[in-house]
C-alpha cells in the first residue's frame, strides 16, 4: 500500500475536505484526489460519504482511520530518525512563525542566514497555529508561549516586552504619554473576547483606565486602530510599527517568552541546528529588542 495514499487519507480525514487536505500536505488537489480514489478501488470500499460539503468516514474508514494511525507514526518516525543523521549544510528547512516576527524581523535575519549558508533553503510558513512537527508539517517553530509542548525540544530566546503605542499624530493633538501616570489622561484601544483576559490587560482594565468605544480581539488590528488616531494601543514589541511611537515599557504586564522548538529527532539534523543558533543569536543580539 502507497505510503502517500495513507498520509493523504489522514489529511482529509483531519480536515474534512480535498482542498485543505492539499494544502496541508503541500500537493495539488487533484493529487488528493487521486490518491484518494486509487486508495478505494484498492480497498474495494468507500471510505468517505460527502456530507454538507464536508468528507464524512464511513464505517470502513473509520475502520482505516484506527489501523493506519499505527502505519503513520511508524513512517514518520523514520523520516525523522534518518533525517537526523543527516550532517550536511544543505537541504530544505521549514521553518514557522507568527506574522508578527516575519512581517518586520525575520525578513532580515533570514538575509543574513541565506548570504552565510546558500546551500539551505527555508520555506517560511507564517501562521500562529501550532503545526505537527512530528510528521514534519514544520522543522522548526518560532513560538511565543510560557512554557512550550513537552514533546517539543528547543529554547527560549528572550522575554518581548509590553509598551504603550500612540501615532505621532494623536499625541500632538492629545499631549504627552511618558508614562503609566500619564496613561491614565488618555483613551486605550479596548481588547474584546479572549485578549481582554491575557495577563498583560488584567491591571489595566480593572485600573479605571479610560477606553475606547471601539473593541478588538486582534493585536495587530488594535494596532491599526492606534495608527489611525483611535486611542494608544498596548501591544507585545513585536507588533511595533513605523507608523507608532513607542512610549514607555508598561512594566505592569508580564513579558512574552519567544521560544525556537524542534521535534527532539531533529535537533541533531546540520541544517536546522545552524537555522535554531542563527536566528537565536540574531534576536538576542539585535538592539530592537532591548528594555527601553
Amino acid at each position: 500500500m502507497d505510503w502517500n495514499a495513507i498520509k493523504v487519507f489522514r489529511a482529509v480525514c483531519e480536515t474534512g475536505s480535498l482542498v485543505r487536505a492539499a494544502e496541508q500536505i503541500g500537493v495539488s488537489h487533484a493529487t488528493v484526489f487521486r490518491h484518494m480514489s486509487a486508495l478505494e478501488e484498492q480497498i474495494g470500499t468507500r471510505l468517505f460519504d460527502r456530507v454538507k460539503g464536508r468528507y464524512v468516514l464511513t464505517d470502513a474508514g473509520a475502520e482505516m482511520l484506527e489501523i493506519s494511525g499505527g502505519i503513520s507514526r511508524s513512517f514518520e518516525e523514520i523520516d525523522r530518525r534518518i533525517a537526523g543523521r543527516d550532517e550536511s549544510a544543505e537541504g530544505t528547512v521549514r521553518l514557522t512563525a507568527p506574522r508578527s516576527f516575519s512581517d518586520t524581523v525575520l525578513e532580515r535575519y533570514l538575509a543574513e542566514f541565506a548570504q552565510a549558508h546558500p546551500k539551505i533553503l527555508i520555506e517560511l510558513l507564517v501562521s500562529n497555529q501550532e503545526m505537527n512537527m512530528s510528521n514534519r508539517s514544520a522543522d522548526v517553530a518560532l513560538r511565543v508561549a510560557h512554557a512550550p509542548p513537552d514533546h517539543l525540544w528547543g529554547r527560549r530566546i528572550l522575554n518581548i516586552d509590553w509598551a504603550v503605542y500612540a501615532a505621532p499624530s494623536y499625541l500632538e493633538a492629545h499631549g504627552p504619554l511618558a508614562d503609566e501616570k500619564d496613561l491614565m489622561r488618555h483613551r486605550l484601544v479596548a481588547p474584546a473576547g479572549m485578549l481582554a483576559h491575557h495577563q498583560a490587560y488584567g491591571g489595566i482594565l480593572s485600573g479605571g483606565q479610560s477606553l475606547t468605544t471601539i473593541r478588538c480581539d486582534d493585536l495587530t488590528t488594535i494596532a491599526s486602530l492606534a495608527a489611525g488616531g483611535h486611542g494608544v494601543a498596548l501591544l507585545p514589541d513585536d507588533m511595533r510599527r513605523p507608523d507608532l511611537m513607542r512610549c514607555f515599557t508598561f512594566s505592569s504586564a508580564p513579558p512574552n517568552c519567544l521560544w525556537i522548538l524542534t521535534h527532539p529527532d531533529l535537533r541533531a539534523v546540520r541544517r536546522i541546528s545552524l537555522l535554531m543558533g542563527f536566528l537565536s543569536n540574531s534576536f538576542r543580539h539585535d538592539p530592537v529588542w532591548k528594555r527601553s
